[in-house]
């Protein structure tokens, strides 16, 4: 034999083994649970939507599970049961973090990674946390909230009492507006999940006035800026600010018309996405110790905490998220 013909034949070898090594790294039997709360809500569905994008590149399974409301006991459910499962990973995002804790614990004692996604349980075993800076998020939001209402006024909040991120959103906000003594923070709404608590209340509160006027009602959840936009609209009171959360099709409808003055964008199907790859690569190089607080280790192979970004939208640049959400949205149905 030649040669030259004993190079095309190693190297032919070399591109079959290449090919068999990198096709043996993925298997339909490795499966990766997402699990969530309030999954009916747009927000999630996009999240969704990354994570089984990640899946089908890889060729391996994503199982999404959780409830379409928030329930943070229906997720502990959901939660318990795929631990039993004995997957390759979990992305969960945390609505409770004293409910959620000890499961999570359960899940990483038993060998199965867990990475939060959203909202986080740092005291928690999983390995880190990809999502949003919430503080910081606040804090942009807390910065429009005084540019529009010129440094004084009246604000309420909606929210769901107990999440994390929310609450740090909520703080972001409260440190921001902590400089301008003259704006005032009257109510914090916590919804429970249910937008048509914002509703009611937004109603309510639309009857103040005087020196009890609400001037600025701001969304930290992306369920009720577009319901409290809706109450304003309604009163035909186009001197309130409304500011909502997230960038679903209701709300960058709400920016192009009027009835809501911007939005604070995240990157739910970047966290989506790149959850399930960061636990497929867990599962295939496992750390010596899956328990360990890396977060305290200076040579960790992990990070602490994965910042997807955030944007301010209003009615100068919401046309390019117009775009976008439709591109993804074509994208998504391939």
């Amino acid at each position: 034999m030649s040669a030259i013909k004993k190079a095309a034949l190693a190297m032919l070898a070399l591109a079959v083994a290449f090919t068999s090594g990198c096709g043996a790294r993925h298997s339909s039997k490795e499966v990766y649970y997402l699990i969530a709360s309030n999954r009916s809500l747009p927000y999630w569905q996009t999240l969704t939507a990354g994570f089984n994008r990640a899946a089908a590149i890889y060729k391996v399974t994503a199982r999404v599970e959780g409830p379409n409301n928030r329930d943070p006991q229906a997720e502990l459910t959901a939660m318990q049961q795929a631990v039993a499962a004995k997957p390759a990973g979990i992305l969960i995002s945390v609505a409770d973090p004293a409910a959620l804790l000890p499961e999570i614990n359960a899940a990483v004692s038993a060998g199965i990674p867990v990475i939060t996604v959203d909202s986080d349980a740092p005291a928690s075993r999983r390995l880190y946390f990809i999502g949003t800076n919430n503080l910081e998020a606040g804090r942009l939001g807390g910065r429009r909230v005084i540019e529009k209402l010129g440094g004084h006024g009246n604000v309420v909040f909606f929210t769901f009492a107990g999440q994390a991120n929310m609450e740090e959103r909520l703080k972001g906000f409260k440190d921001v507006l902590a400089t301008r003594p003259d704006i005032h923070i009257v109510d914090v709404v916590d919804i429970q999940g249910d937008a048509r608590i914002a509703f009611d209340k937004a109603q309510q509160l639309m009857a103040l006035s005087g020196p009890r006027k609400i001037d600025a009602f701001v969304s930290l959840d992306s369920s009720s800026g577009k319901q409290v936009a809706n109450v304003v609209q309604r009163a035909q009171a186009t001197d309130r600010l409304v500011m909502a959360f997230d960038v679903d099709q209701a709300t960058l409808d709400g920016i192009k018309n009027g009835s809501i003055d911007s939005t604070v964008a995240q990157k739910p199907f970047t966290m989506g996405f790149l959850g399930l790859k960061a636990l497929d690569d867990v599962f295939h190089y496992p750390p010596a110790q899956l328990a360990k607080d890396y977060s305290v280790d200076s040579f960790a192979p992990y990070p602490v905490f994965v910042d997807t970004g955030t944007s301010l939208v209003d009615k100068n640049n919401v046309n390019i998220y117009l775009a976008s959400a439709a591109a993804g949205m074509t994208q998504n149905k391939q």
